[in-house]
């Protein structure tokens, strides 16, 4: 049974929080600060992180920040009361998977909590399949049907990080840290490049697309 961390000051949104993931079969942790949701994190099996941003002694950007360094592949959501774009960018930049804004349906909570163990479950595999395409990371190969496809290592790397967990936004810097390295010195614009070839590989695919998320960068979209 997974277990879910919630970390929130406010004691009220933390029992809501949890009553309804426990109903919804989840076990969870309770944290009233970013400090009290490390020493937990270090201390128990943790699934996925529901963090607040305004706390006491650590706030929410600082205990992402702090989080991802410990386990770049932990499923992070922000709960909070602040919705303006640039938030929700610096979150995008910071590492969170996802973002919902008080008020908040919790079923939505539950549902959102949900997709992201999902993504992560699919990020961990080594071979992925998108409807007729599967991306094979053990041998870099891309088939589409019985067609075998030959993609660069860099666009090989891109897809393959998008359709690791669909639905999921990703800045061009996530993708440039993450692709081309700490190191790389180029324009981040390379990875519109990059996208822009892959779309025309895969325009007459429907399986999947990858969409621009404005503001922000780009996520893939997979067809049931």
């Amino acid at each position: 049974m997974p277990t879910i961390l919630v970390a929130d000051d406010d004691a009220n949104i933390r029992e809501l929080v949890c009553l309804f993931l426990r109903n919804d079969g989840f076990d969870t942790l309770e944290a009233a600060d970013g400090k009290e949701a490390l020493a937990l994190f270090a201390a128990k099996h943790v699934d996925l992180v529901v963090l607040d941003i305004m706390m006491p002694v650590m706030d929410g950007w600082t205990l992402c920040r702090e989080l991802r360094r410990g386990n770049p592949d932990l499923p992070l959501l922000i709960l909070t009361a602040k919705g303006e774009t640039w938030e929700k960018v610096k979150g995008f930049q910071l590492g969170t998977d996802d973002y919902l804004t008080k008020p908040f349906d919790p079923l939505e909570l539950a549902v959102r909590v949900r997709a992201l163990l999902k993504r992560y479950r699919i990020g961990s595999a080594q071979i992925i399949r998108l409807g007729s395409v599967t991306i094979n990371r053990l041998t870099y190969k891309v088939t589409k049907g019985t067609e075998a496809l030959s993609i660069p290592l860099k666009e090989f790397e891109l897809l393959y990080k998008l359709a690791g967990t669909p639905g999921q936004i990703y800045t061009r810097g996530q993708l440039i840290d993450q692709i081309w390295g700490l190191d790389y010195t180029g324009d981040d614009r390379t990875v519109d490049v990059h996208i822009k070839r892959l779309r025309e590989r895969f325009e007459d695919t429907p399986d999947f697309r990858i969409e621009t998320v404005r503001g922000l960068g780009y996520r893939l979209e997979a067809d049931a």
